[in-house]
Formats: C-alpha cells, structure tokens, sequence
C-alpha cells in the first residue's frame, strides 16, 4: 500500500515538473543528453524522498534535487573547468517553442528573431556555472529570489549579487557580440 502511496504522490508532485527540471537540467551541464542523464538521476532520488517532501512547493524542491544532481554529476563527468559551447540541439527547440504574433510574422522579423534568441544563449552558455544557474532559475523559470536561495542553498543577499552579475556580464557579452556583428558588416 506505501508503495502505491509512494507512486501516486510521485505523479502528482514529480511529474508536472519535469519539464522545468530538464530545462534547468540542460542549461547547467550544456547538453541535453546529459540533461536528460541527470534528471533520470534526480528522479531517482525525488523517488526515494518522495515522503520527506510534506508542504514545501514541489516545483523549487524538485529544482533543488536536479540542482544538486547536476552538481555531481558534473564533478564527476567534468573537469574542474567546464567550457560550454553552443548547442545547436537545445537552440533549435528554444527557438521553435518560441511564440510570436503570427501577423507580424515576417521573414526579416523572424531571421532577427532567431538571430537575438541564438545571441542570448549563447551568451547565457558562456555564463561562469554560479551565474548562469541564477539567471535560468530567475529569468527562464521564473522562481523569486527567496526560492532561488532555497534551491541553491545560498542567502538570499547572494542570490541578488549573482544575478545583478550575471546580468552585467550578459549585458557585456551582448554588447561586445554585437559590435563584433557591426564590424563584420
């Protein structure tokens, strides 16, 4: 009977968010078959939880169990120096999951479009790890500062600091990508 308990408490909490979870997931190690490797481990260990979970909001605790598991796994699969590239995979679903009037709709409006978005990422991807995690969790899922520090177990001061850094190193790495762009033309 516990284990049916277990199981239905999984798909009720779990399940819905495992979406976000592999979102966050890929952003943190850069690929999506790796981001699909550790959510299959954050699952595992969401399972075996599954009771500690009591009133807390599933979607930051789920995050927090992904969060952690990604952690790992990179220290186990990465070297000390993670350097991300830009994954064309994960750019293309971003991109097509995106939605725009149809009516304004036009060739020009779309190639700039995908062009902003692939700029984005990719300065986003070439985020320190503690800075990129922070813009994702806050401006791609949408968590406020006091889930943030929940979920990557810091203060909430420290949330605030990280994120006001990461946006001025994207602020910079849009600036300087793009004057390399109006340099090239």
């Amino acid at each position: 009977m516990k284990d049916d308990q277990n199981r239905q408490r999984f798909r009720d909490v779990v399940l819905p968010h495992l979406d976000d979870a592999l979102s966050l997931a890929r952003w943190l190690t850069g690929s999506v078959s790796d981001g699909e490797d550790v959510v299959q481990e954050a699952c595992l260990r969401a399972f075996a939880a599954i009771g500690s979970v009591g009133d807390a909001n599933p979607r930051a605790w789920l995050l927090t169990i992904v969060r952690n598991t990604a952690f790992t796994w990179l220290a186990k699969n990465r070297p000390k120096t993670l350097i991300v590239t830009a994954n064309d995979r994960l750019f293309e679903e971003a991109a097509s999951q995106m939605t725009v009037r149809e009516d304004a709709q036009t060739p020009e409006s779309l190639l700039i479009a995908k062009a902003d978005a692939e700029m984005l990422h990719r300065a986003i991807a070439s985020l320190p790890v503690q800075y990129r995690e922070i813009i994702v969790l806050r401006e791609i899922e949408g968590f406020g500062y006091r889930e943030i520090a929940e979920i990557a177990s810091i203060p909430v001061g420290t949330v605030m600091s990280r994120l006001a850094r990461a946006r001025r190193l994207l602020i910079q790495q849009i600036g300087s990508l793009h004057s390399v762009g109006e340099g090239a033309a």
